[in-house]
């Protein structure tokens, strides 16, 4: 049986190419709001950190009626270190909204998420966006876009697929870019049109797959996903079909229909339907709610392995305990399996130490996301280094390999190409365009980038814009220098003072200002040269009755550079943790003690030789 009065769909896209704005657009103009009511700008990033950061972080549901057909519509985040959200939610739709930006064309995870849906062999709509841009080219993008379809090896019928420009700040959709449109109308009739309504049977057993899970104060866990086949209402004896083949008899809750940007309440819900179920407290993600005398599984994506891990660890600073409300490994462990629940692509392991997890993830982004919303939520921990994670293959080591694409003027080409060649870059394209910028594509091993932003926003002077998209795993490309300058380690514990600080500065960049309680061992600048030095920022000037012509001048010192969490992560040394709590951000050497870490290094304090 076919359902027309639905039609599911995913829009997928680059980062900051307009999904979560053209969404916005789309709820707007299904009347959902009050003509005089205050609706915010992307509706859809609900997260606090979403809002700060302008990403979609979470995959999410909605729908909106047009006409008599019920759109349910998954947006799904942008970034390739999010790409697990995005695997999930696929299987929950018939088709997708591939949004590409008019200037920039296909970016890196703009391939990845269109070879998923491709695989998946989902019907593509073509969504040429911000043709209001002063610099946009749509007919050289659909063409780029073309050629990428080719590529991901897209059978015939995808390749026929239909094109609408839009502009989602304006909120207006175009069949031709001549035509006059005040309004999205296009792309909803091409949606009704293009994507297959859903199909299946609505007599036969329940299968209903889990892509998602949500958690309600009044009602508990609820399981999110699309129901395969058959229907479910509200109390229903089911099965719950684990990933692991076992059955488990359970009760479904509360059915609950999407409608706009809330949950509504059902007596039941049919096949093909998006919705969401309470009452099943323990259901995983890539689990089967099923009927309860014919438990049948649905099979669930392969989602992609971790290609990043650090060790997550209770944090035993002299200042620990002090800022937290969550400061034990007890605590620690608990956070961190939890959030496995929801967050597909992570992994955590232990480790022979008590109070040290191992945690891997996609990327330096996915797992610094986690650390910023621990944070918030209260908990005190330190984090090492992130480092790949290798694998052997037929007894050789091999190491993942990303693509990064670099858009950037032509003037920084030569900078970018020095300072990649030692990070065992290399270049496979390179593509000029009639704005003076350059496109430069590049394979290189993950842990090459390591660290590489900060210098790259040094060198472009902000100018150049990055992106990287895990490729490959390939054989081990061979050592790559880490860091080529060493910290500023504070020699005692105290009150940083100007006096101090401006002695330190001499030495190199500074990270915190003057009034600053520090300890020994914790990392206060960056060093100019390559070692690391002791400095003793608690200094104070000692007062005496002699006077000099320059005594009383002031002292000035430069303003110090406040790392960011990200900046702090590629920061780090082998030698070094991140120590995170609600309010501060502090990087310290593993062996706190001057005098041990001397030892540790064979160094003599005295005459500071090795």
């Amino acid at each position: 049986m076919k359902r027309n009065d639905i039609r599911n769909i995913a829009i997928i896209a680059h980062v900051d190419h307009g999904k979560t704005t053209l969404v916005d657009g789309m709820l707007k103009q299904s009347g959902i709001f009050r003509e005089n009511q205050k609706v915010d700008e992307r509706i859809m990033d609900s997260n606090e950190l979403e809002r700060e950061r302008g990403i979609t972080i979470l995959a999410k549901n909605t729908a909106v009626r047009y006409n008599n057909t019920k759109i349910n519509i998954v947006d799904t985040p942008g970034h390739a270190d999010f790409g697990g959200e995005v695997e999930r939610v696929l299987k929950m739709v018939d088709g997708v909204l591939l949004l590409v930006d008019a200037s920039e064309g296909p970016m890196p995870q703009t391939r990845f998420v269109l070879g998923k849906a491709l695989s998946l062999n989902l019907k593509p709509i073509v969504v040429i966006n911000k043709i209001d841009r002063p610099d946009a080219r749509p007919y050289e993008v659909i063409d780029e876009v073309l050629n990428l379809f080719i590529e991901l090896g897209a059978s015939e019928e995808q390749l026929e697929f239909p094109i609408v420009y839009t502009s989602a700040r304006e909120a207006v959709a175009k069949y031709d870019l001549k035509d006059e449109s005040n309004n999205l109308k296009p792309l909803f009739d091409t949606i009704i049109e293009s994507i297959p309504a859903p199909e299946g049977e609505i007599d036969a057993p329940l299968q209903f797959l889990v892509t998602n899970l949500d958690y309600d104060d009044y009602v508990g866990r609820l399981a999110i996903g699309r129901i395969i086949r058959g229907k479910i209402t509200g109390g229903q004896q089911v099965s719950i079909v684990k990933k692991d083949g076992s059955v488990q008899k359970g009760k479904a809750g509360i059915v609950y229909q999407y409608e706009a940007l809330k949950r509504v309440e059902s007596n039941e819900a049919l096949m093909g339907d998006i919705i969401a179920v309470s009452g099943i407290s323990d259901i995983e993600i890539g689990e089967t709610i099923a009927d309860v005398d014919f438990p049948e599984s649905v099979s669930f994506v392969e989602i992609e392995e971790p290609t990043i891990s650090m060790n997550f660890s209770t944090n035993n600073s002299p200042f620990a305990g002090k800022e937290g409300q969550y400061v034990t490994s007890r605590h620690l462990r608990e956070r961190l399996y939890k959030e496995l629940e929801t967050n597909v692509s992570l992994k955590v392991e232990e480790t022979d130490t008590p109070d040290t997890f191992k945690v891997s993830g996609r990327g330096e982004l996915h797992l610094s996301i986690l650390i910023e919303t621990m944070r918030r939520e209260g908990y005190e921990f330190q984090v090492s280094k992130p480092e790949v994670i290798y694998k052997i293959i037929n007894g050789k080591k091999y190491e993942p390999v990303e693509t990064l694409i670099i858009d950037v003027p032509e003037e920084y080409m030569g900078i970018i190409m020095e300072k990649l060649g030692p990070r065992k870059a290399e270049l496979v394209n390179m593509v000029p365009n009639d704005r003076g910028s350059v496109r430069l594509e590049f394979n290189i091993p993950s842990r090459g980038l390591m660290g590489y932003r900060a210098d790259f926003l040094t060198d472009t002077k902000g100018n150049g814009i990055m992106n990287h998209l895990f490729l490959e795993y390939q054989p081990y490309k061979g050592d790559i220098k880490e860091r080529n300058r060493g910290s500023l380690v504070a020699s005692e514990t105290g009150t940083t003072t100007t006096y101090g600080l401006n002695n330190a500065q001499e030495r190199g960049e500074l990270f915190i200002s003057p009034g600053v309680e520090v300890y020994e061992g914790m990392v206060v600048g960056e060093n100019s040269r390559e070692e690391d030095i002791d400095v003793n920022v608690c200094k104070k000037k000692h007062l005496t009755n002699l006077r000099s012509a320059t005594a009383d001048e002031a002292i000035r010192l430069t303003t110090p550079r406040i790392l960011s969490l990200e900046e702090a992560l590629d920061f780090l040394a082998e030698d070094e943790l991140m120590e995170v709590t609600p309010q501060s951000i502090r990087i310290r050497k593993k062996i706190l003690s001057q005098k041990d870490r001397y030892k540790n290094t064979g160094r003599i304090i005295k005459s500071g030789q090795k």
